[in-house]
């Protein structure tokens, strides 16, 4: 990696603590079943949880990126995590669902702030021109929690009790602030009101889009992984043990595809790598649709579409960024609100053919119409802005 090397410890920093945010996030659903039977809850309330988590993102990102930009990103980061390590750590203690649901939700606030925030750090402390790999270094430690933290946080959930997964990421939590303390170099906070910058991004047309974009494509990827577990032990008729194999082998997808996606953001525009990503994921996921009662092709094709999936993410975060002139941070972590929105609307959106009698199967098809969807949508804001660039030259042409 191009990297300035004075600043990969920074970078290091970053990633282990979207490690920890990975972790808190995924493991949940590998032990929802010891949580359910422990608060003696059914397993559809301990579902509300993952649902609390993401709300909380949704309502954090925004909220705490516009509060904290008087402050330098190293203490913003550094206060994110503090929040973070608390409420992860104060989850394994609770002992009834009111009281577990309110803890998820405040687990959950400081998510897309520390990512959004994150993202434009690493921007700056990535060499002129490796913006992308600044951003994928930091991704990177949600990828590695996919194939690493989350079958050994699922593991220990259920073998020692489901609360000491929310304290292992209460100990990783703590290795982020002290390597954040450490390694992370100070930089001046940002200029302005925090007003005039959140008014100006919920103006900005072009940023809506951007976060619809968000929302519609990645939405395709959540509807297919939300059900891979029916997939896996229904359609191709895999014992359940094949389900953790499937989610390692997305997750070393999603650590392959974060770098080609890194890559991609260099050789084309980032919007360009969205619109090539997308359409080769609308494609696969329709392909897996078909392919899914061959067990071999099926794993074959969790990796692939884990690998895809994961190119759209530093391009589309890099895409929004340069969107938000002004509120780089803000827009960023609005980004991360998105990609939540995505998760819950594909889930959603993936069970309404179940609801209505079709197979598991067609939770795939969903996912390919939504990144399509995406596709359409980028295009769109693609050729808005070549129209408008096109507008600016005649203008300064004529000047």
């Amino acid at each position: 990696m191009n990297i300035n090397p004075s600043n990969k410890k920074a970078l290091f920093a970053l990633a282990i603590g979207g490690f920890g945010i990975g972790l808190t996030e995924f493991v949940i659903m590998g032990i929802l079943t010891e949580v359910s039977n422990s608060l003696g809850i059914t397993i559809s309330e301990a579902g509300h949880f993952i649902a609390s988590y993401a709300f909380g993102v949704v309502v954090g990102a925004p909220l705490l990126t516009s509060l904290g930009s008087k402050l330098s990103p190293k203490r913003m980061l550094f206060l994110l995590m503090i929040w973070f390590t608390l409420f992860n750590s104060l989850s394994g203690l609770a002992t009834n669902y009111g009281t577990l649901l309110v803890l998820r939700f405040l687990s959950g606030i400081p998510h897309g702030a520390f990512f959004g925030i994150g993202a434009v750090v690493a921007m700056k402390l990535a060499r002129e021109g490796k913006s992308a790999q600044g951003i994928a270094i930091m991704f990177s430690g949600l990828t590695v929690a996919n194939v690493i933290g989350v079958p050994v946080g699922t593991y220990i959930g259920q073998e020692f009790g489901w609360s000491t997964s929310f304290f292992l990421v209460g100990i990783v939590g703590v290795l982020t602030l002290t390597t954040l303390q450490l390694w992370m170099p100070r930089m001046e906070a940002t200029t302005g009101s925090p007003k005039v910058k959140l008014s100006d991004a919920l103006r900005n047309k072009q940023l809506w889009a951007m976060i619809a974009l968000t929302t519609i494509g990645t939405g395709g990827f959540f509807a297919w992984y939300s059900y891979i577990a029916p997939l896996i032990k229904d359609v191709a008729g895999l014992e359940d043990h094949f389900v953790g194999y499937a989610m390692m082998l997305a997750g070393l997808g999603m650590v392959f595809g974060n770098f080609v996606g890194a890559k991609m953001a260099e050789i084309f525009s980032p919007l360009r790598a969205v619109i090539i990503s997308l359409s080769v994921m609308s494609v696969v996921l329709v392909i897996n649709m078909f392919i899914a009662t061959n067990p071999y092709l099926l794993m074959v094709f969790t990796f692939l579409i884990g690998a895809i999936a994961f190119t759209v993410s530093t391009p589309i975060q890099m895409a929004i960024i340069n969107t938000a002139k002004g509120s780089e941070m803000l827009g960023s972590s609005m980004n991360q609100s998105a990609f939540n929105m995505g998760n819950a609307s594909g889930a959603y959106l993936a069970g309404l053919p179940m609801a209505f009698g079709f197979e598991v199967v067609y939770s795939s098809l969903v996912g390919g119409i939504l990144a399509a969807c995406g596709v359409i949508l980028a295009i769109a804001i693609y050729l808005y802005r070549k129209q408008k660039e096109g507008k600016s030259k005649k203008v300064a042409l004529s000047s």
